[in-house]
């Protein structure tokens, strides 16, 4: 997902052999207050991190038959995985995060599947915006609405209007998205500039994406030297 450092810079978590993109750094309107700066675990600064962080939320439904579940478990799990993420964010002050979450490729999985994570969406969301509204947290649902069950679409719309005044974290849901060429135009909406962005491998399945890799992930983007296609002398 090719996005830029410059204002609205982003880091990109792919899984498994998910490609994490990390946006090189820049100064972040309206940095997180002193407080919320000293909770940031050691070594990460302030100065430095990503202002937007992209994941692309995949590996559930392998996570849960390594463990022989179905395939709903891994969703759940998945879920959960999202929602640390999302609370790490904030905490360390990145102010954007978008989860791709459905793809359009991912309507020809099982009927029941598929049901399945339309109500868990749908359930998500819902159950969100008063949390959204505590902890200033602005929700936006993009992709091909027009497939979307009609009570997930209403769902989505009042969410993104309840919470349209929050400016803690900017979260972005796409949903039904059509492939590769959706997710570079959904993050060019979101950020000025597509250069510049950086790479991260990780192994780690979506549901088992925690504290320690989300860490790993920006320590390693801090660690690169940003040259921005300027060769030293």
């Amino acid at each position: 997902m090719p996005l830029s450092h410059s204002p609205a810079a982003t880091c990109q978590l792919l899984a498994p052999s998910r490609r994490t993109r990390l946006p090189t750094p820049c100064p972040r309107a309206g940095a997180a207050p002193a407080a919320e700066a000293a909770l940031l675990p050691a070594p990460l600064r302030a100065d430095s991190l990503p202002r937007h962080v992209a994941v692309v939320m995949d590996g559930n439904a392998r996570w849960a038959r390594a463990r022989g579940l179905p395939s709903a478990a891994g969703h759940e799990a998945g879920r959960r995985a999202l929602e640390e993420t999302v609370r790490l964010s904030r905490a360390w002050g990145v102010r954007a995060l978008t989860a791709f979450a459905f793809s359009h490729e991912n309507w020809s999985r099982p009927k029941v599947e598929v049901e399945f994570l339309m109500g868990l969406f749908e359930r998500v969301i819902h159950e969100s915006i008063a949390g959204f509204l505590r902890e200033g947290i602005r929700l936006r649902v993009i992709g091909d609405s027009s497939r979307l069950p009609v009570s997930l679409q209403k769902t989505a719309r009042e969410a993104e209007e309840a919470t349209r005044n929050n400016s803690q974290l900017d979260l972005t849901l796409a949903i039904s998205y059509s492939g590769r060429r959706d997710i570079v135009q959904a993050c060019r909406s979101l950020a000025q500039k597509s250069a510049y962005s950086e790479l991260f491998f990780t192994d780690t399945l979506w549901p088992d994406f925690g504290e320690d890799d989300y860490l790993e992930a920006l320590v390693s983007f801090q660690s690169r030297e940003r040259r921005f296609g300027v060769r030293k002398l």
